[in-house]
């Protein structure tokens, strides 16, 4: 009796040693490769704009992928006619109406100079359109008696992926255009919230969260928060300062390169604040000195810790329902690439909408370029509108021109 209550008792001590092994392994695992992915990130930074327009595309393309293999092996469509196909042929006709339409918006000048892309740029939604109903019509073609229900699932299938993933990829270029620090900051806070959350969990996690997530815990969650707000104050101050981040990406004609040179705008200008009273006694000074963008910076945080995670338990509800743990396997102790990219694209789509709704005004460059594209006759019209107006306006003397 003895004997045996010895055994369990050192069978309890392994099982426990090698819980805290493998506990820790894992830790080990996702930290090196966390540390490398951060490293690679801002190596690609380095490289500019055009190194980050193509990496977003490699892992929309890769993101897609997974998903779409999910959907093959789930719903065991391997006898389904031409469904591979098509759905990399929707992708590419959706790539080709969204980067056609960035074509036009911000290479205005790059495509008055070349004949053949001006009929691209014309006619171009006519064109995705037409592109579009070819495969629309090839799926209506490859139906087949047996499988017309799964055939639709398959359908509907390929076009969610392609909303998730294409059209917030996209959201993530335009957001770049606008300055690379409304492109760095929402991805970085996102990933500092994820280790974040991962350490206050890890060290401090006894709560559940969701059962979603069994492995989030409040501790985990409200550690993320503020861990959060730290870090996107800091780096918004950080990037606030260098008119590389801050100017939006242009693209010049002349030396045929990506450029980011421009008077900041005067959320990148550094401001005196007051504080109220109440605030002024608990901390014993009336101002502080700020960026302004470091106050949007604070919503942007607010947004990833609070909201962004639901983008998390949303894709491990999607897992839980066709039981499968991760995406893929691609990156080791952390599974595929949509795994890592599941709250991204939900903070691109936020950060877009907060641009457009709270920051974006009237951008000259946008309109020259735009004019640039008119015939002659039409820019000499509008010359001469304009001109009239500022004159009326007394902005220009009545012998000006």
């Amino acid at each position: 009796m003895t004997t045996r209550r010895k055994r369990m008792d050192v069978s309890v001590c392994v099982d426990v040693y090698l819980s805290v092994f493998s506990r820790w392994k894992n830790w080990w695992i996702r930290g090196v490769l966390s540390l490398a992915m951060i490293s690679g990130f801002f190596m690609v930074i380095y490289l500019g704009p055009i190194m980050l327009i193509l990496v977003v595309m490699t892992i929309q393309i890769k993101c897609f992928q997974e998903i779409i293999d999910i959907g093959y092996r789930v719903y065991h469509s391997y006898e389904l006619p031409w469904f591979r196909t098509l759905s990399w042929y929707f992708l590419i006709c959706v790539n080709y109406f969204f980067y056609g339409e960035t074509l036009a918006e911000y290479f205005g000048a790059l495509v008055q100079r070349e004949d053949s892309l001006q009929f691209l740029v014309r006619y171009h939604r006519f064109i995705s359109f037409t592109l579009y109903l070819a495969g629309f019509c090839m799926f209506v073609l490859s139906l087949v008696k047996k499988h017309y229900r799964l055939q639709f699932y398959m359908f509907a299938w390929t076009h969610v992926t392609l909303l998730i993933v294409v059209t917030q990829s996209h959201l993530v270029i335009q957001n770049l255009f606008e300055g690379m620090i409304w492109f760095i900051v929402p991805i970085s806070i996102v990933i500092c919230n994820d280790i974040m959350a991962y350490l206050f969990g890890f060290f401090f996690g006894r709560t559940p969260l969701i059962k979603l997530s069994p492995k989030k815990t409040w501790e985990g969650f409200i550690g993320g928060f503020f861990g959060t707000l730290v870090c996107g104050f800091i780096l918004a101050y950080l990037l606030a300062q260098f008119q590389y981040f801050v100017c939006p990406v242009e693209y010049n004609s002349e030396t045929n390169r990506f450029t980011a040179d421009c008077e900041p705008s005067d959320i990148f200008v550094m401001q005196k604040y007051t504080f109220p009273f109440a605030v002024q006694n608990i901390l014993t000074w009336k101002t502080v000195n700020l960026y302004p963008y470091q106050i949007h910076s604070v919503v942007l945080s607010t947004f990833a810790s609070l909201i962004g995670p639901f983008g998390g338990f949303f894709a491990s509800g999607f897992k839980r329902a066709f039981q499968i743990k991760d995406f893929a396997d691609t990156i080791p102790g952390h599974g595929g690439i949509m795994d890592r990219f599941d709250c991204q694209y939900l903070m691109a789509t936020f950060t877009h909408v907060y641009i457009a709704s709270f920051i974006r005004g009237p951008n000259p460059s946008k309109v020259l370029q735009q004019l640039l594209v008119l015939q002659p006759e039409q820019q000499l019209s509008i010359f001469n509108a304009m001109r009239d107006r500022l004159r009326d306006r007394g902005i220009l003397p009545p012998a000006a021109m």
